[in-house]
């Protein structure tokens, strides 16, 4: 896969890029990414990519010339139409079907901006996804873009050690994950469940699928109401529910 990110300020990415799966994804070449100012892509004497909103208003906003330029410079290289990611509190909520969804793709282009907001046109003639990471607002669009960049790129094939880790996290399957332990069984006198301790892979499985089930129904039963329950999961839902 081919990542190019789009920001005012590229040396922001330059510890993420170089650190932990990320960085070793790229010496796997599984992946490569390249970070650019597209102020270099202003048409004026001055470098400026914002301007005043037409009609008044507070802030400023990005003009559309810089990035028009820039994607189709990229674009321009690109053996593949990219999709291009436009990071934005007002764009579709990310969620990890949508990270498996971009996953698939070559080319990733990710436009960070600032200030008040776009010129309506970016939107309308460039981007081919509007991302928000949350209900929030953030200063730009570059914490954003690390965030989605890191969890499409721990599911690229190779990535992870574990060719299972990808499928087995929370949401992934549409369930939050079930609890992790580790040695020793007994640490001051906080004991492993017995079932993980017993050996019987079937047991160990069962108490998984429980488990994940119970702590779904806690956190998130919103996650409930769209999963299609297995019978054998009915079943244990419903020992969960009078459990607890």
């Amino acid at each position: 896969m081919k990542i190019d990110v789009l920001s005012l300020f590229p040396e922001m990415f330059e510890g993420v890029f170089g650190s932990s799966i990320l960085k070793k994804a790229a010496e796997k070449q599984a992946v490569s990414y390249k970070v650019t100012n597209f102020r270099d892509y202003a048409d004026n004497k001055h470098s400026t990519v914002d301007d005043y909103p037409y009609g008044g208003g507070a802030g400023m906003v990005l003009k559309a010339q810089p990035i028009f330029d820039a994607v189709e410079a990229l674009k321009g290289q690109a053996e593949q139409n990219p999709r291009v990611v436009l990071l934005c509190p007002q764009g579709e909520r990310y969620s990890q079907k949508k990270a498996e969804e971009l996953a698939k793709e070559e080319h990733l282009i990710f436009i960070c901006g600032h200030y008040e907001g776009y010129d309506e046109r970016i939107r309308e003639h460039v981007v081919t996804d509007e991302i928000s990471i949350g209900d929030f607002v953030l200063t730009g669009g570059e914490l954003g873009a690390m965030v989605i960049i890191d969890s499409v790129v721990r599911l690229l094939p190779g990535v992870l050690g574990n060719v299972d880790s990808p499928i087995l996290d929370s949401y992934s399957s549409g369930l939050l994950e079930h609890p992790h332990y580790t040695r020793p069984a007994d640490f001051r006198g906080m004991k492993v469940p017995d079932p993980l301790i017993s050996g019987n892979h079937k047991k160990i499985d069962e108490w998984r699928m429980k488990e994940s089930l119970r702590r779904t129904w806690m956190r998130r039963p919103d996650l409930l109401e769209i999963y299609e329950l297995t019978e054998i999961e009915k079943k244990l839902l419903s020992e969960i529910q009078k459990e607890d």
